[in-house]
């Protein structure tokens, strides 16, 4: 078995981070469903193809929710805690060779962290932009991303219109902002340890000794 492995919501401020491994015995497995980057793919063609992919291939997640990175990120680097969760993901599959999306500058340095962290001997493939060159990896985009999109839908009901959770989007930034107003700490979705986060509440101190 050979599988691809590839995560969502890595910068995000808000949500969770989720890891997809989809195992195959053979990449004909996915010739015809049309996968692809799943930054590529509308909200809707994304979840069409997740139900497929389930159905045809070995599919394994992990989930790191925000508690989760902010301690993770004191013990390693970002880089470092996303290769062991991608290791983790292609423990549960046990395949005989793994190509992973690098998070690292160095492709070969990256192989090398996620096989530290592997259970049994696996091959690993990694690649900058995998999710584009291999079908295997552009199927564990989609998982992970519906995944995670699904998670981001829950939340948007518990704690209101939340945005996508990155920090590039407005509707994300003014729900952190007005929360922090209001409750005086970060929400619990919330990444503590983004500088986005440590920003907007030394933003806010400045603004209310300012008023003194």
């Amino acid at each position: 078995m050979i599988c691809g492995v590839d995560e969502a919501g890595k910068g995000s401020v808000l949500g969770p981070m989720v890891i997809a491994a989809v195992g195959v015995t053979s990449e004909s497995v996915l010739e015809g469903l049309g996968v692809k980057d799943s930054k590529e793919l509308s909200p809707k063609e994304r979840e069409r193809l997740y139900g497929l992919i389930r159905k045809r291939c070995t599919v394994s997640t992990v989930r790191l929710d925000a508690q989760d990175i902010d301690r993770i990120r004191g013990e390693m680097t970002l880089n470092a805690a996303v290769a062991r969760a991608h290791a983790q993901a292609i423990n549960k599959i046990s395949p005989s060779c793994a190509y992973v999306d690098a998070c690292d500058v160095n492709t070969l340095r990256y192989a090398e962290m996620v096989k530290s962290s592997l259970d049994s001997p696996c091959e690993i493939v990694s690649e900058h932009h995998a999710d584009q060159k291999f079908a295997v990896v552009s199927a564990a985009s989609i998982v992970a991303k519906v995944v995670r999109d699904r998670a981001i839908v829950s939340f948007a009901k518990k704690y209101g219109e939340i945005g996508s959770g990155y920090p590039s989007d407005p509707v994300t930034i003014r729900y952190l902002s007005d929360y922090i107003d209001e409750h005086k700490v970060p929400p619990p979705i919330a990444r503590k340890s983004w500088k986005t986060v440590s920003n907007l509440i030394a933003q806010k101190t400045q603004r209310s000794l300012g008023d003194f």
